[in-house]
C-alpha cells in the first residue's frame, strides 16, 4: 500500500496489485502500517452503499459524535470527495477529490472533521464504509454538495440523481461546526 495525505489527515491508499495469471492479489489494509501512521484501526461499523445508477450523488455528510471513515469501491466507480470542515484547520472548506474504482482497489482514509461524499460514474456502483463510531441519526449533519465556496467539479453537476435531504443542506457558510 502508498500512502499520500493531500489534505492534513485526509490519506488516499492505493494499492500495490501482485499480478499473475489467476488475477492480482492486494493487501488493502494493514493494521502495523495504520498504526505507524497513528491512524484509527478500530472500526466499529461497515455499512455498504449501492447505488443503481450513474449520476446518483450521495453527500456531503459528517456526524457528530466525529467519526473517521475508510471508503472503497467494491463494484463499478465513484468520484470520491472529502472536504475539510474543521473551522480552525489551515485547509477549512478546502476538498479533495479522487476516483475509486473495484478496478483500482483505492481508498480513501477520511479523519473527523471531514464531511465526504460521492457521485457514481457507473451503474450498480457499490461503496463499502468502515467507520470508527456507532451510527447516530440525530448526529448526521451536512454541507450542500454544490455549494460555490467549495468549487467541487462534479462530474455532472447538472443531473445528479439525489435524496431531497441532500439537495437542502446549508452552504457551509451557513453552518457552525462543532
Amino acid at each position: 500500500m502508498k500512502f499520500s495525505e493531500p489534505l492534513s489527515g485526509l490519506f488516499h491508499l492505493r494499492v500495490e496489485p501482485r499480478l499473475d495469471e489467476r488475477g492480482s492479489f492486494a493487501r488493502m489494509f494493514s493494521n502495523a502500517h495504520f498504526q505507524e501512521l497513528s491512524l484509527c484501526t478500530d472500526f466499529v461499523e461497515w455499512s455498504q452503499s449501492y447505488n443503481a445508477r450513474a449520476h446518483t450523488l450521495r453527500g456531503l455528510h459528517w456526524q457528530n459524535p466525529p467519526e473517521i471513515k475508510m471508503v472503497h469501491c467494491v463494484r463499478g466507480a465513484i468520484f470520491d470527495v472529502a472536504v475539510d470542515v474543521r473551522q480552525d484547520s489551515p485547509s477549512f472548506g478546502k476538498h479533495y477529490s479522487a476516483l475509486l474504482s473495484a478496478e483500482n482497489g483505492e481508498s480513501l482514509y477520511i479523519p473527523h472533521g471531514f464531511a465526504h461524499g460521492f457521485q457514481t460514474i457507473e451503474d450498480a456502483s457499490t461503496v463499502l464504509y468502515h467507520i470508527s463510531q456507532a451510527y447516530v441519526p440525530e448526529g448526521v449533519r451536512g454541507v450542500r454538495w454544490n455549494d460555490p465556496m467549495l468549487a467541487i467539479g462534479w462530474p455532472n453537476p447538472y443531473s445528479p440523481i439525489m435524496s431531497e435531504r441532500d439537495k437542502t443542506l446549508p452552504l457551509l457558510s451557513e453552518i457552525q461546526v462543532t
